[in-house]
């Protein structure tokens, strides 16, 4: 398919409507309409793809996000300004992490992004950005997502966000770091030792139990955003 046969303001439209259209909508089958759509437009450039996410995002968020992600070449096309188009109006943790995971943190880890934007989502008054600064380090570390393992990035994000005290940020610290655990435990303990006086008491607690056992709580009962 070539983008000029594309019409991505109509093909957003459709998946929009094909979803909406479903008799009892769950994640299971809204992602089946998407791995539809993806294996539909698996030809098509990357440019395409990402005009249709752009259409869609509004719409039906994750699942544009999803389209980009496996989609060949559908991040290697995304810039600064296409990336950030993507977050706007992020106002949820669950869509903060499927832009983090799926979108920014990917594009970052391949070199789409530089570090300085991710500082400056860390720096954003808007409490979704920052936590996005966070979530976007887990593709560095996450084996599934492809990441190799990514201390200095990780932690330069971590101590910017240290004192934060907002609970969606606080709870993202203690993934960010207990992602990087199992690349680099020395350097998390050291992190934690350092800082230990600024840090959140429940991210001391949930990355020391990482650390030592393995898992982010003792009882292992998680629920709720990460």
């Amino acid at each position: 398919m070539r983008a000029a046969e594309l019409d991505s303001e109509a093909l957003a439209a459709e998946i929009d409507q094909r979803i909406r259209a479903l008799p009892a909508p769950t994640t299971q089958s809204v992602r089946r309409v998407r791995r539809a759509y993806s294996e539909q437009l698996r030809t098509a450039p990357g440019e395409a793809v990402a005009a249709v996410a752009l259409a869609l995002v509004n719409r039906q968020r994750w699942v544009a996000y999803e389209l980009l992600y496996h989609h060949p070449a559908g991040l290697a096309c995304l810039g600064v300004a296409e990336v950030e188009r993507l977050g706007q109006g992020m106002d949820h943790w669950g869509s903060v992490d499927a832009f983090g995971c799926n979108v920014s943190g990917p594009a970052w880890r391949q070199g789409n992004l530089p570090d300085a934007v991710i500082r400056g989502w860390a720096a954003s008054p808007d409490r979704w950005w920052r936590r996005a600064a966070l979530v976007s380090t887990v593709p560095l570390n996450l084996r599934s997502r492809g990441g190799t393992g990514d201390t200095g990035r990780t932690l330069d994000i971590c101590g910017r966000l240290a004192a934060d005290r907002d609970d969606m940020v606080v709870k993202a610290l203690s993934w960010a770091l207990r992602g990087l655990v199992v690349w680099d435990p020395d350097g998390v303990r050291s992190f934690l030792d350092a800082r230990g006086d600024v840090l959140a008491a429940r991210v001391r607690r949930e990355v020391r139990n990482k650390l030592e056992t393995g898992r982010k709580q003792a009882s292992h009962h998680a629920t709720g955003p990460t």
